[in-house]
């Protein structure tokens, strides 16, 4: 069923108004849209297009999603699928707690954080990063300080990669800082995946880190360290992760033919039909355990062969210095597409990176030929989406790019060449 209900689009800064909405939501009232500060263009088109196209019944929470790809998408969520996911969080997590928020809350990673808020009766503690810088460590721990965890005393906080890597380091450096990481209660980390570096330096520390996987279509995080949490079920066809469960989406507003694609409905021998999302992602399931190997739409073919960019990400982010390296494809005469590394530059204060000859080995020995790198390069500042993942659409077109300049270059020099010869 669809409704014609209205929707609230709310900015994000408004915390106040979007908590109260967020509450009123998830008991039946209007539909809520959350929208970054400043993108009133962004606000305004959502609102003319989704009206447009008719809510699913029971249509709690609406976000716009568009992934590394770039296609957009508009994910309807029901309040008994936020619910699920909030109360199944804190099952796994040991109880209610408070919720220190660094994520952007117009994304399903950071509104969660208030649902569960509201579900568990307690405020939220917003992080305000006082340094504008895209993620300080140490104001960050203050922030976490400043929290008391409610009733319950317990303090929750929902990273991607990118910024617990730069806790970790501060850690590692400063014993004080550490011992303040120690004391949050949970640490969930999703968005991507959390490098078995990062683990071991975690596990070293201390830290308490639940590994998350999840998307918008299930209401964040369902799969908490390779397990599933609630009634999550999980299993793997053809390769695709695909997940069922109570938390997720209603579907894809005004696309009813992606809805039918990603959203698939099967009887079971009991007779009783299961819902299952296909999350697009490749994995296996070892003793019951999810493990998440890559996207299977980021598989090149090089001489034939197909290579996993995201296994070859998965390697070289393994290594020192090399945690923000994105495998990217380009165009080869001679194998029809080779890969390559983008890395940020390395740390200015002189830290360690290793070998990138020593990584293609690695890599090599691993996965094969194919797949070992042609090339590495530095960006200044990976492009990232307001989630934390890397922009690999912005990342390509960089790339075409750099590509194009140095195709000039070459040919500027060629032309300059000869010209010296007819000269002679």
């Amino acid at each position: 069923m669809t409704s014609k209900a209205p929707i609230r689009a709310i900015p994000t800064g408004d915390r106040a108004w979007l908590l109260a909405a967020l509450t009123d939501a998830l008991d039946g009232g209007t539909p809520v849209l959350p929208v970054p500060d400043g993108s009133e263009t962004a606000a305004l088109s959502a609102l003319q297009r989704l009206p447009e196209s008719e809510l699913p019944e029971g249509t709690a929470l609406v976000i716009l999603t568009s992934g590394s790809s770039g296609v957009p998408k508009a994910v309807a969520l029901s309040a008994s699928a936020l619910r699920a996911s909030a109360e199944a969080t804190h099952e796994r997590l040991g109880g209610p707690g408070q919720w220190i928020v660094a994520l952007p809350t117009h994304l399903i990673s950071g509104v969660q954080m208030l649902v569960r808020s509201i579900v568990c009766g307690t405020d939220p503690v917003f992080f305000d990063d006082p340094s504008g810088r895209p993620f300080d460590p140490a104001a960050f721990l203050d922030a976490c300080d400043a929290a008391d965890g409610g009733s319950t005393g317990r303090r929750y906080v929902s990273l991607v990669p990118v910024q617990f890597a730069r806790l970790l380091e501060l850690a590692e450096q400063d014993p004080e800082a550490a011992d303040r990481l120690r004391a949050i209660d949970g640490v969930l980390v999703g968005g991507q995946a959390v490098t078995l570096e990062m683990r071991r330096r975690a596990h070293a520390l201390g830290v308490r880190l639940r590994r998350s996987y999840g998307m918008t279509e299930t209401a964040g995080g369902c799969v908490y360290d390779g397990v599933e949490i609630g009634d999550t079920r999980v299993r793997i066809r053809a390769g695709e992760v695909q997940l069922a469960g109570p938390s997720l989406a209603l579907g894809y507003i005004g696309d009813p033919v992606l809805t039918a694609e990603k959203f698939v409905e099967e009887v079971g021998r009991d007779g009783v039909p299961t819902r299952w999302y296909r999350t697009g992602d490749a994995g296996e399931l070892l003793g019951g355990m999810l493990t998440v190997t890559g996207r299977l739409d980021r598989v090149l073919v090089s001489g034939g062969v197909n290579v996993s960019l995201d296994e070859i990400e998965r390697i070289a982010r393994e290594h020192e210095g090399w945690d923000s390296a994105v495998a990217v494809r380009v165009p080869d005469a001679e194998w029809g597409e080779r890969p390559g590394l983008v890395v940020e530059i390395a740390d200015p204060t002189g830290a360690a990176r290793a070998d990138f000859d020593a990584i293609r080995a690695v890599i090599r020995e691993q996965l094969g030929a194919a797949a070992a790198p042609e090339w590495s390069t530095e960006i200044d500042r990976m492009p990232r989406l307001p989630g934390g993942k890397p922009d690999l659409r912005a990342i390509d077109e960089w790339i075409g790019r750099l590509r194009a300049s140095f195709a000039e270059t070459r040919a500027a020099g060629s032309a300059a060449a000869h010209s010296q010869e007819d000269d002679a």
